[in-house]
């Protein structure tokens, strides 16, 4: 096994879908750094804002439907690449819908995004004072992507080499790599070029707490997406998947509320 090959999935299905989630990593960091030094996020419209999450997200669904297509690899309905973005679909759906209530009001994240007028997030939830363009939710599909594939990739080389302690060393790498992409996003978003659109009010807090608070989602959901078709012997079918996103967005949620209980508001 060469040692590119051996960062992926023994499941061929799995394998060539983590690649091009990693491959398809700078294209959409590209796309938001672009957007971020032309100012575009102040000044589009909200249909070209809408315009721009989709065509930035959408790739992750149709490239790989249309590559599954020429390998004819599996049925469409029982292939990774449908599965992995339907679980990240629910799993990002939630982490906005719900979880960005907790953002605004516990950890201080402001949007101020006055040109994205099409939003969507919790009624019930929250002290509701703000709200979540629907743009978000297209961003936040590859963001997820690209966490879950690398995560996958990094558990995956601690698996392989049955370490003593196995027990206690998986979860700790386990928050180790969603703090370090809560922190990178962190710190990657709330920059000068966005200062106006979207900021912490307590910047330096949330890189150094809040972070770890940010990670709780990667806590509850690296450890069940890691095993969605990893042996290839046991599939899952797309109501276990969707199964697992939900547990995982539970699981968030008792991890937020714990956190809240146990620090407060930043």
């Amino acid at each position: 096994m060469s040692r590119l090959s051996s960062l992926y999935s023994s499941n061929p299905d799995k394998a060539w879908v983590e690649r091009f989630f990693m491959l398809y990593t700078p294209v959409w960091m590209l796309s938001m750094a672009l957007m971020m030094l032309t100012g575009s996020d102040k000044n589009w419209s909200d249909g070209a804002l809408l315009l721009h999450a989709a065509a930035t997200a959408l790739p992750v669904l149709l490239v790989p439907m249309w590559l599954a297509r020429r390998q004819r690899t599996s049925p469409w309905y029982d292939s990774y690449w449908l599965k992995a973005n339907l679980y990240l679909a629910v799993f990002g759906f939630f982490g906005n819908y719900f979880g960005s209530e907790y953002f605004f009001d516990v950890l201080g994240m402001v949007y101020h995004y006055p040109n994205a007028t099409t939003t969507l997030d919790a009624t019930l939830l929250g002290s509701g004072t703000q709200t979540v363009p629907v743009i978000m939710y297209f961003y936040t599909h590859v963001y997820f992507m690209t966490y879950h594939a690398s995560a996958n990739i990094a558990l995956r080389q601690i698996k392989r080499r049955q370490w003593p302690g196995m027990v206690l060393i998986f979860p700790i790498a386990v928050f180790v790599v969603g703090y370090v992409w809560a922190w990178l996003e962190t710190k990657a978003m709330a920059n000068p070029l966005m200062a106006t659109s979207f900021y912490y009010q307590k910047m330096e807090l949330m890189l150094r707490y809040g972070s770890a608070i940010y990670a709780t989602y990667f806590l509850a959901s690296f450890p069940i997406y890691y095993f969605l078709d990893e042996d290839r012997a046991r599939r899952w079918s797309l109501w276990q998947t969707v199964a697992g996103a939900l547990s995982a967005s539970m699981l968030t949620f008792y991890l937020l509320d714990f956190a809240a209980r146990m620090v407060g508001a930043l």
